[in-house]
């Protein structure tokens, strides 16, 4: 039968709120802090930025073919259990399900912050509080469903989109009225490979999400259809928006100042498009920030059901609640987190994002390459009908992963071993349950 004349499942989710899912989820709090980080390094940073935006091209075809190759398959988990084993599976998923409740301290966080700075009544709240609030406003609509969780991302991926296309119009209109703007400020740091690596892994951040479409593999629609066209739409959507947005602030401001400044999209606007242009800038980037802790919410209890349904997790994890969605899965999720944003107020703020986004990278990086090697086994295996694009796409992602750990330095590529080895205990113990159960049968 074609799966276009299936029945609709009303609790599933299609096209355009994976497509959500992917640029609401990539795009969150780290883009409009960016372009400040990537200053220091000149022109190094555009450089970077299409190495990055090359490489998770090359990440997302990767995974739109094995959503494409593999379509009952829930998601990645089943990608790589059915290529490179159980055992591999539950690493890199393990080691993804913690950097998805890392993100949401992360975004928790950022939230907190320009909440605060827009409304000065909230200063007068912990921060903590706030941040604890968002994330537990975000699991009650989680908990409502998919589909709830689902009309939230579109919506708020509709709103987030407003200031990036501000930034962008910002740019067009210095470019016809002032081209010479564009040149005032020339850096003076040259480009070199090793800047342009690190500028490189800095961006890669911006970009983790790009395999949102494909974690709910069980709530889609028509998976083998929508989850490719979603993966490759978000992709090239959000890598456009970024290498535009990106570049107005570093070729209109002094490199100096970009890089001192800790909203500069906000900044960007305040100069050349008038007073107060940069406090609704500001509230976007909080709409942002509410949009991807919601996207990231959702991914979390879905990615943490499918371990528990593959015996991964404690079955518990893998009960639904009356409107489907997997409540103790989500809530677990939700607890982890809230303790990662208590711990993060111990540092500053500047110095507790970034060590959480330093391990949500370093954690996302075994999915990928695990994702990678699996579509290089199917093509060995004799899925060859593509030609040798499956081989391509296999050993482009596998060489841009690579290439992200050398380029993150050694101690993030040992914290994500050590990250993955922290599961492998509960992996046993379940599997020790498992085998005990089936000899009492």
């Amino acid at each position: 039968m074609n799966p276009a004349t299936l029945p609709r499942d009303g609790r599933k989710i299609g096209f355009w709120t994976c497509t959500a899912l992917v640029v609401g989820n990539t795009i969150g709090m780290g883009i409009f802090v960016l372009p400040a980080s990537l200053a220091p390094f000149g022109y190094n940073a555009l450089l970077g930025w299409g190495i990055t935006v090359l490489g998770c091209l090359a990440l997302a075809r990767v995974l739109a073919q094995l959503a494409r190759l593999l379509p009952q398959a829930d998601g990645p988990y089943g990608y790589v259990q059915q290529t490179l084993g159980r055992l591999p599976a539950y690493v890199v998923l393990w080691s993804y399900w913690v950097s998805n409740w890392i993100t949401l301290a992360a975004l928790a966080t950022g939230v907190a912050g320009y909440a605060a700075s827009i409304f000065p009544s909230l200063a007068r709240v912990p921060p903590a509080v706030l941040g604890l609030c968002a994330l537990w406003t975000f699991v009650g609509v989680n908990l409502l469903g998919v589909r709830s969780g689902g009309r939230v991302q579109v919506v708020t991926t509709v709103l987030k989109l407003l200031p990036m296309l501000a930034v962008a119009g910002l740019g067009a209109w210095m470019l016809l009225q002032s081209p010479g703007s564009f040149a005032a400020h020339p850096p003076a740091r040259p480009i070199s490979l090793g800047d342009a690596m690190a500028a490189s892994t800095l961006a890669l951040f911006a970009m983790l999400g790009i395999e949102s479409a494909t974690i709910p593999a069980s709530k889609v629609r028509d998976p083998g259809r929508t989850i490719p066209r979603a993966t490759m739409a978000g992709t090239w959507i959000t890598a456009a928006i970024y290498l535009v947005v990106s570049s107005v602030p570093l070729l209109l401001l002094p490199h100096a100042e970009l890089a001192q400044s800790s909203a500069p999209f906000a900044l960007v606007m305040e100069r050349f498009a008038g007073e107060g242009t940069g406090r609704w800038i500001a509230l976007f980037v909080v709409v942002s920030g509410l949009g991807a802790l919601n996207g990231w919410t959702l991914l979390s209890g879905e990615m943490m059901r499918t371990m528990a349904e593959s015996g991964t997790m404690p079955r518990v994890f893998a009960r639904a609640n009356r409107f489907g969605a997997p409540a103790g899965a989500l809530v677990l999720t939700a607890l982890l987190a809230s303790v990662m944003v208590l711990m993060n107020y111990s540092r500053s703020a500047v110095a507790g994002f970034t060590f959480l986004s330093t391990v949500v990278t370093a954690a996302n990086l075994p999915l990928y390459l695990g994702c990678s090697l699996a579509l290089g086994v199917l093509w060995w295996r004799g899925h060859r009908g593509a030609g040798r694009t499956l081989l391509v796409a296999a050993v482009l992602g596998v060489a841009y992963t690579v290439f992200a750990f050398i380029g993150m330095g050694a101690q993030p590529f040992w914290l994500a071993l050590a990250l993955m080895a922290a599961g492998l205990p509960l992996y046993f113990l379940l599997g020790q349950r498992r085998r005990a159960e089936a000899e009492g049968a």
